[in-house]
């Protein structure tokens, strides 16, 4: 990431518009790298940080920030592994020795992997229901800013994201849920495109 990198001051006047056949081509083309093809390299501590901060700057009504991220990198992924075997072998203890391996080493398929949070505030006037959605569209600018920063992303849940005792080894409070997993580095091969929605059944133009 070049060192030039600014963010808008508060209260600065920002373009309501980007028009750009760039990104444009970029949106039509985009398609997620499958986590169990990423390898080195991973972003550096500074594209990670923008990658984040891009990341949050989402529709967030009222400003609630309802998310938070934890940040798996380096050798926390080995020692967080460990925990993941352990919940997976509490949950399946006849699994076979290569699945319970797969498991300890799930958070090494890429390397980095960011847990996204959902945290939402039930009190606040802002509804629950955006401010959920808040936390998905956190996700897809993830996505978004990774690839523009040259490197491969895939945005999960799998098991892990709903166990309990996941939650709790991540210090989860009773409101907060995974909204996901994105794993980032460099894609090992090139993924192939997908079927797409037919645009023609899922448009209607109302009166």
């Amino acid at each position: 990431m070049a060192e030039s990198v600014t963010y808008p001051d508060l209260g600065e006047d920002l373009p309501p518009a980007w028009p750009s056949e760039e990104t444009l081509a970029m949106l039509r083309r985009r398609r997620s790298a499958l986590a169990d093809f990423m390898g080195e390299p991973g972003p550096d501590e500074a594209a990670l940080q923008d990658i984040l901060t891009i990341a949050a700057r989402v529709p967030d009504h009222r400003r609630v920030v309802p998310f938070r991220f934890i940040v798996f990198e380096g050798a926390a992924r080995a020692r967080f592994g460990a925990i993941l075997k352990a919940a997976f072998l509490e949950n399946e203890p006849g699994a076979a020795p290569a699945k319970a391996a797969f498991e300890e080493n799930r958070f090494q398929r890429a390397p980095v992997a960011v847990a996204v949070i959902s945290r939402t505030d039930p009190a606040h006037r802002t509804p629950e229901w955006e401010q959920i959605l808040c936390a998905g569209a956190v996700c897809h600018n993830m996505l978004l800013a990774a690839s523009a920063h040259g490197f491969a992303a895939q945005w999960l849940t799998e098991w892990c994201a709903y166990d309990a005792k996941i939650h709790a080894a991540l210090g989860l409070a009773p409101t907060e849920r995974i909204a996901g997993f994105v794993y980032i580095g460099t894609a090992t091969e090139d993924p192939k495109e997908r079927g797409r929605p037919d645009m023609a059944s899922i448009i209607a133009y109302y009166g």
